[in-house]
């Protein structure tokens, strides 16, 4: 089955993780964390993406962004690709680093950005890297020390989330608070991924909804409410369709280019598309073409 593109825009939210090859461990030492922080920061301090949340498991990692003025693709390539170089002549090892590519959740930014901080900012907790929240707190792998002012990194954007909670040295004592609250939560797997049952809470909503003759939309690269879903994915329709006639016409200024550059966007073969298939792929290609 072919992967779905990416979804992009200049201030889209992402939850991103990469993972190690067959879980295997991605950070042995501080020299190879503080070589993927000095990546990461680098993107943050040219203006490419803001950083609100971080942090780096032995076998994984978990960012949230918000893309700026590069596409988020170029600056985790650049990021990933660099660092397994450099992890490979450290460790003298050849092959993959990464499991696949990076993933990407777009997310809805009022209703998950500080449910995402948390939920990143707890992992160490979790994963049993540090045994309670006063270790937490100093812990250098992650944003969460930085928002608690234990930890100096002035690319990361402390201060939109910190805003959040209030103003003045309160705001520090309620981000804590609320980081502390999360604790008996769980893992919270809704958080790690998009599509049907996360954009609308569970089952249930689902049941609801179709109930009351809605089909609900969604999307495994989207965790957002219904609007939100429609919203994104319409968006991302209509810049398609302009970017595959603009690329069509500038390439042969013919229809048999805008054709093959629909298929070859949706990896629909010309066969199925003149066919009957009601595929999805193959039902958006039809329509970009008519």
């Amino acid at each position: 089955m072919a992967r779905l593109p990416r979804l992009d825009a200049p201030g889209v939210l992402h939850h991103i993780m990469g993972r190690g090859i067959e879980k295997r461990k991605i950070f042995f030492s501080d020299r190879d964390r503080t070589d993927f922080v000095a990546r990461l920061s680098a993107f943050a301090e040219n203006g490419a993406i803001d950083v609100y949340a971080w942090a780096l498991l032995p076998n994984h990692f978990h960012c949230l962004v918000k893309t700026k003025n590069q596409p988020l693709a170029s600056c985790m390539r650049k990021i990933m690709t660099g660092y397994a170089v450099n992890f490979n002549k450290r460790h003298n090892r050849h092959g993959y680093l990464f499991q696949n590519r990076y993933k990407s959740i777009v997310c809805q930014e009022e209703a998950y950005l500080l449910e995402l901080v948390r939920y990143i900012h707890l992992n160490p907790l979790r994963a049993g890297l540090v045994k309670g929240v006063a270790d937490l707190n100093r812990f250098p792998w992650s944003g969460h020390s930085v928002l608690m002012g234990k930890v100096r990194r002035e690319w990361q954007n402390t201060e939109y989330v910190l805003s959040l909670f209030g103003g003045g040295h309160a705001r520090k004592r309620n981000y804590l608070a609320y980081v502390e609250e999360g604790i008996g939560l769980g893992s919270q797997p809704h958080l790690v991924g998009g599509g049907l049952i996360r954009s609308l809470g569970g089952w249930s909503e689902v049941i609801a909804m179709r109930s009351r003759g809605k089909e609900p939309t969604s999307d495994c690269r989207i965790l957002g409410d219904q609007d939100f879903v429609q919203h994104l994915l319409a968006t991302r329709e209509e810049s398609l369709t302009k970017d595959v006639r603009r690329s069509a016409i500038q390439r042969t200024g013919e229809m048999d280019g805008l054709t093959s550059e629909v298929c070859s966007r949706y990896d629909v073969s010309l066969g199925e598309l003149r066919s009957g298939s009601r595929r999805n792929e193959v039902l958006k290609a039809r329509r970009l073409i008519s």
